[in-house]
């Protein structure tokens, strides 16, 4: 994460503009007054086109994330774990970074900006790094069930999110049912239905692999955020393959 030493204060928001400039500006300046350890420099940080993925990747996600859970008009612990588990598990985040994750979400929570801003800033820095947007959508999509249920508020903001990033009804209704609880989750991970031949199936598995194969991400220089997803993503569409072949009674 080599953005995280360049920042200076508030003077970071310049690097990003528009809605998650204002929240970034905020944020770090009171991580840059918490901790007090980046690298001093009196002009803002010239960011090199990775690092410049990476910083919009981090605040779009947890001033996204921030709107999501305040949606139904509160945050729950469960949706707080989720996001928990988010930062530990696929983005290993380390303590000064995942401190710096939650000044920016708690600056979200009581930004006037409106989660179709952020989405919007999102959508044109990654628009083509579809993988990307369906990362995003996917952790949208887990902190708005988190808590078993989902609002009428957190059913619109998802919708609008597959709307901004280009993903139609049968797309988006697929990450959705990733989170299910039955064997069709499996089948949507790799993009099928049950219903598919083993041949279509098979063949979505190998597009999958293929899209989100470590080396192959890590070739593309995407932000190291989404490289870390990678990784679990892979595990999971192996999962995934081996939970479709059993129930279709394939070794």
């Amino acid at each position: 994460m080599g953005w995280l030493g360049k920042i200076v204060g508030g003077t970071i928001g310049f690097a990003l503009g528009g809605p998650l400039g204002a929240v970034a500006g905020a944020a770090f300046g009171h991580a840059y007054d918490k901790f007090g350890d980046f690298d001093g420099l009196q002009e803002p940080p010239q960011l090199s086109n990775d690092e410049q993925g990476q910083l919009t990747f981090f605040v779009a996600a947890f001033s996204m994330l921030a709107k999501m859970a305040r949606a139904d008009g509160h945050v729950s612990r469960a949706e707080i774990e989720t996001i928990e588990r988010f930062m530990a598990t696929e983005l290993r985040l380390t303590p000064q970074s995942r401190n710096v994750a939650i000044n920016i979400f708690q600056t979200a929570l009581n930004s006037p900006a409106r989660f179709e801003d952020y989405a919007s800033q999102f959508y044109n820095q990654f628009r083509f790094q579809p993988q990307i947007l369906e990362f995003m959508l996917d952790i949208l999509v887990r902190v708005a069930s988190a808590d078993g249920t989902m609002s009428q508020a957190e059913e619109a903001m998802l919708t609008s999110a597959a709307r901004q990033f280009g993903f139609g009804e049968a797309r988006f209704k697929t990450v959705r049912s990733r989170y299910g609880d039955d064997i069709d989750k499996y089948y949507a991970v790799l993009g099928c239905q049950r219903s598919d031949s083993l041949d279509a199936i098979k063949s979505a598995y190998r597009k999958q692999v293929q899209e989100f194969h470590p080396d192959k991400i890590t070739a593309k220089g995407l932000p190291e955020e989404f490289t870390k997803f990678a990784e679990e993503k892979f595990r999971e569409i192996q999962e995934a393959w081996e939970k479709v072949k059993a129930d279709k009674g394939v070794s």
